[in-house]
């Protein structure tokens, strides 16, 4: 039995399919709330689906789970309930990491990029523990997540039992199919996308960075397949453990995949720049790119989606579909 907190979102409603087409025996965590999450799975419906609030219950039973994937999380980066985010985010991870050591279940966690904060060089995006002292998040949300990684590595520093495999993965940009409940949080793709379908141009916030162009903002945009991928793969090599980035290791501009997504609609490129919200400045990471240096001498070897074939991909298979769902 797997268990997937935060298993009808969006990277775990992915994992999800993915596992039940493997034959895995799935028990989802988290609430289907009003927004249409319940069409993430509905294709694969799990062996049993809990509210967040009766996880300890369950887990009090000693279930035979062979591996939780700790996806579920308050993941705005404009949270502000800090009390909330400490509950949700830090002590939640705490209590499953516990229960995994105490009955040997594998425990493979999401992080984020988010960690990395105001970073703009990409030697500064090193996955290496030994760096985690120097990140500097700049929201409460990418704070959460630095606290659980450095909570993580100090107990292995004080000789503290481990689960027989632990993974703690730094996703960066993910996009892809089941995002749609995301609001305000959903893949800039996907925001495109809607902009263009009507008629409107592509617009891209303006740079609040000096010497930056308009629209040459950076990131490491990832598909989402192949951030499941990288979790399948770990579960096929229970050896493997370690705080890992989750990305291409390509650093792409607004601007390209905007570009992407109007070649992907087969319509002009047409782009216009508006100002950043004022909640955003001073929070916002300009640049972003993966080190995968580390997941590729774990031996992670499988090649990354392109920019290009990732957007081509979600918008002709999903989002100009009829059914958009995974």
């Amino acid at each position: 039995m797997i268990i997937i907190t935060g298993g009808a979102g969006f990277i775990g409603s992915c994992l999800h399919a993915a596992l039940r087409a493997r034959g895995e025996e799935t028990v989802i965590v988290d609430w289907l709330g009003a927004e249409g999450k319940w069409r993430n799975i509905a294709r694969h419906a799990p062996e049993r689906l809990l509210a967040p609030e009766a996880l300890d219950d369950f887990l009090a039973g000693h279930p035979a789970v062979t591996a939780v994937f700790h996806l579920g999380a308050i993941s705005e980066t404009t949270a502000r309930d800090g009390d909330l985010i400490w509950r949700t985010n830090i002590d939640l991870s705490a209590r499953l990491w516990a229960w995994c050591v105490r009955y040997g279940a594998r425990f493979i966690y999401a992080s984020s990029a988010a960690t990395y904060g105001a970073a703009d060089r990409s030697e500064l995006f090193s996955d290496d523990p030994a760096m985690l002292d120097s990140l500097r998040p700049l929201n409460l949300y990418g704070w959460s997540k630095h606290v659980f990684d450095r909570q993580v590595m100090a107990r292995l520093a004080r000789g503290e039992a481990a689960p027989p495999q632990w993974a703690g993965l730094k996703f960066f940009n993910v996009f892809g199919p089941n995002e749609y409940h995301k609001g305000k949080m959903i893949s800039v793709v996907k925001v495109k996308y809607d902009e263009v379908s009507r008629g409107l141009p592509a617009r891209l916030f303006r740079s609040d960075v000096r010497k930056l162009a308009d629209g040459a903002q950076a990131r490491d945009f990832i598909w989402v397949g192949d951030v499941v991928d990288v979790m399948l793969w770990l579960l096929d090599n229970p050896r493997v453990s370690g705080l890992f980035n989750c990305g291409t290791g390509v650093a792409r501009t607004y601007l390209d995949l905007a570009h992407a997504v109007c070649d992907a609609m087969g319509v002009p490129r047409q782009v216009e720049f508006i100002d950043m919200p004022a909640n955003l400045r001073g929070q916002y990471q300009s640049y972003t790119r993966a080190d995968m240096t580390r997941l590729r001498a774990a031996g992670y070897g499988r090649p990354f989606t392109t920019l290009e074939d990732g957007v081509r991909r979600y918008v002709r298979d999903y989002l100009a579909a009829p059914d958009p769902y995974l």
